[in-house]
């Protein structure tokens, strides 16, 4: 009887490249298929060929590459049929440390043990995302972010550009409501809506997300125009739990609807753009491979007030 089939897609331009390489040396030594993309839209349509003859597909690369996958696996329509591993190489690998996952060698361990939990993804006009769908001006920055600088200074690259773009940053201009009946929670302008599944946001306490709770963490962060961001503890400032000029939600329905031109938002590092943005949590959608340190329970979102929705 022969084991599960799994297939790698891989995106070889991930990282500086070396993890990228290694990782198709050993799927290769497993006697795994290994598909490796040329572009974004690439990875979705080889995720979705791939999960027409898999037991498990595997993202190699970064959060850009996993958001592409899986979108792949959903548009082939076999989210309750495959099971979804990620290894880690890219720039972001927030989702692989989020379940437990700590490098190249430790994912094909994780992988090879079969253990595997049904996690949550969430869905922002009719796109998933694992990790998380931000506006704003971490939007911004994703979005201009070029390549070659990721792969020269890493996560720097990201902290680098959005620092540049700060200063001439303007804010949105955004009514904002949770819920099946759509209650309004805030209006106003923010300087970034964070909306996380997978992925943890400054001024948090756990050791990682909930992914298994059906619920999407929000923070919206008021723009703040007397705030130098360039300063010493800017960023203390801007992102502390007591801090007057943050909301907090979680709630498994949201409704955006920004008062201007369209804006960006970065899904995992994936751009979409839009007046309206509507975002549903949809509860253990998939199996996905996880650590031994993966955590199902972690200790209760935050420390300040949260309203919580379902």
């Amino acid at each position: 009887m022969s084991g599960p089939r799994t297939v790698v897609v891989r995106n070889p331009r991930s990282g500086d490249g070396k993890r990228t390489r290694l990782a198709r040396e050993m799927a290769v030594a497993r006697g795994w298929e290994v598909l490796d993309s040329e572009s974004g839209d690439d990875t979705v349509e080889l995720a979705a060929e791939a999960a027409e003859r898999a037991d498990a597909v595997v993202a190699c690369g970064g959060d850009g590459t996993l958001n592409g996958t899986l979108t792949g696996v959903l548009e082939a329509g076999k989210l309750d049929e495959v099971s979804l591993g990620v290894i880690p190489a890219g720039t972001g690998n927030d989702f692989a440390d989020n379940v437990g996952i700590r490098g190249v060698e430790h994912a094909f361990e994780v992988i090879g043990s079969g253990d595997t939990r049904a996690l949550d993804i969430g869905m922002a006009n009719g796109r998933p995302f694992l990790n998380s769908c931000v506006g704003g001006l971490t939007a911004d920055a994703s979005a201009k972010t070029t390549p070659a600088r990721k792969r020269r200074l890493g996560v720097l690259a990201y902290v680098l550009t959005t620092m540049s773009l700060s200063r001439g940053f303007e804010g949105l201009k955004l009514r904002v409501s949770v819920g099946p009946d759509r209650d309004p929670v805030w209006t106003g302008d923010a300087l970034m809506l964070l909306i996380g599944n997978g992925r943890r946001f400054p001024g948090e306490r756990m050791r990682q997300a909930n992914m298994e709770d059906g619920l999407v963490n929000v923070v919206i962060i008021e723009d703040v125009p007397r705030l130098d961001y360039f300063s010493t503890g800017a960023a203390d400032k801007l992102l502390r739990r007591n801090a007057t000029h943050l909301t907090r939600v979680k709630t498994s329905h949201l409704h955006v609807v920004h008062e201007g031109a369209p804006v960006q938002f970065s899904l995992d590092g994936e751009m979409i753009d839009g007046t309206e943005l509507t975002v549903d949590s949809q509860p253990g959608a998939m199996e996905f491979f996880v650590g031994p340190s993966y955590d199902p329970n972690p200790e209760e979102w935050g420390t300040t007030p949260v309203r919580r929705t379902e």
